[in-house]
């Protein structure tokens, strides 16, 4: 009896044609499971359509996009989790989420072994795998990029010519996309040269800059919590307001990273990122927590974030470090409640003003009129004891520096009485 794989499918030109070939080799049953993240209904029109004519005997097309908002990107920027200076995490965040559904119907269907479409060069098969032992690390581990001799994207067109499996990928434009409601990815083709500039037909998501409006667009975002709710005043799910907020980036050309990144398998690459709506969540997020937390406590977190992005980009999702962080960030969350305004203009943007009950910034504290709480004489006691060690060090080096001086003195006169010539009396 043929053993049955669950494959993790797109439907894009790996993973098409991964079914014919894991028919071919392992004689198996496959079944494909394809997750929807928010990639867009043209991505996924005919998908479970064109993995059965592939030869899947059944597609699952799942929809994921509420836990994937709500349950990784929140927590990602609620951590303040950036990798490499300007990642975002797009891709890193939804694999663990595709795995484990993955594997959810892998045991009802009561497979064999999991499959993935990812390269041996790249970061999602860690991703995926590392989501698999965690939770079926009894189910083996097929990776047709590690085993078929299929090396170059040219190569696997070729493959998917031969047995008439229809792909959007051609010679002529040969990226390669990961979408999801976060962000969208490219890479290959001419950007593997990193000292090329982005094609202009490149972008999907974002207008660039020359091309956004000559007039600056206001935007308003409130959190609860740390966790945005809503945008200009009005209350939105978590799907709704990321598709809100992609929206007005990408009209005024926000978001667009062109990174040389760092790959967990020790290689450099080079990847351009699409997420018109993360920097807006970012930087609104960021400017209330410098309102409303104290700056130890931002302190704090500021190094949680890189250790947190690192987790996330390695795949390492599950695990109980990751849990321990979202602990200690849920604390410091507690008073992240408020408003951020944010002004974009061509690809720019700027924080208009923010506002929160919560804000530990006062204005009669802060003015330099009377108030009860701080007397401006407590100043000169708070400065000599905060400065303390550094004047018992300047006292010690001066009283070293005084004995030193005494000390050259008296050898310099000993030496003058023992060793000056004697001058002869007539």
């Amino acid at each position: 009896m043929p053993q049955t794989v669950v494959l993790a499918y797109s439907g894009g030109l790996d993973t098409s044609i991964i079914v014919p070939w894991l028919r071919e080799h392992y004689g198996a049953r496959v079944i494909c499971v394809a997750a929807d993240i928010g990639q867009g209904v043209a991505e996924l029109a005919g998908v479970r359509e064109k993995a059965l004519a592939s030869g899947a005997e059944e597609c699952f097309i799942e929809d994921l996009r509420a836990e994937f908002v709500s349950d990784f990107i929140f927590p990602t920027l609620r951590a303040g989790a950036i990798y490499n200076r300007k990642y975002r995490l797009g891709t890193s965040m939804a694999r663990p989420l595709i795995a484990r559904r993955q594997v959810e119907i892998a045991r009802r269907v009561g497979a064999d072994a999991l499959a993935h479409g990812c390269t041996g060069k790249g970061n999602d098969q860690v991703r995926f795998e590392l989501t698999y032992a965690s939770f079926a690390p009894d189910l083996p581990v097929i990776a047709p990029w590690r085993e078929w001799d299929i090396r170059r994207r040219e190569d696997a067109l070729a493959y998917a010519a031969k047995h008439g499996i229809p792909v959007a990928a051609t010679k002529e434009k040969i990226y390669s996309r990961d979408a999801n409601l976060w962000h969208l990815s490219h890479e290959g083709g001419v950007l593997e040269d990193p000292a090329c500039a982005p094609p202009s037909d490149l972008f999907m998501l974002t207008v660039t800059p020359e091309s956004a409006p000559d007039v600056p667009e206001m935007v308003s975002l409130e959190f609860d919590r740390g966790t945005p709710v809503a945008v200009n005043g009005q209350g939105l799910s978590p799907v709704e307001l990321l598709t809100a907020l992609n929206e007005i980036g990408g009209r005024n050309g926000v978001g667009v990273v062109d990174l040389v990144e760092d790959r967990l398998v020790g290689m450099k690459s080079r990847g351009v990122y699409e997420t018109p709506g993360g920097p807006l969540l970012y930087a609104a997020h960021s400017e209330l927590e410098q309102l409303v937390l104290d700056r130890r406590t931002l302190a704090a977190k500021d190094l949680i974030a890189p250790r947190y992005a690192d987790l996330v980009y390695e795949g390492r999702w599950w695990t109980t470090e990751r849990e321990a962080y979202d602990a200690f960030v849920g604390v410091t969350q507690e008073r992240v409640t408020g408003s951020v305004s944010l002004k974009l203009y061509k690809g720019g943007m700027a924080v208009a003003g923010r506002s929160s009950s919560q804000a530990l910034y006062d204005e009669r504290f802060v003015t330099f009129g009377e108030d009860d709480v701080y007397e401006q004489s407590d100043a000169a006691g708070f400065i000599r004891l905060f400065g303390l060690s550094q004047r018992v060090r300047a006292l010690k080096d001066q009283e070293l520096a005084g004995e030193s001086v005494e000390q050259r003195s008296t050898d310099a006169a000993s030496t003058s009485d023992s060793s000056s010539p004697k001058l002869a009396v007539a």
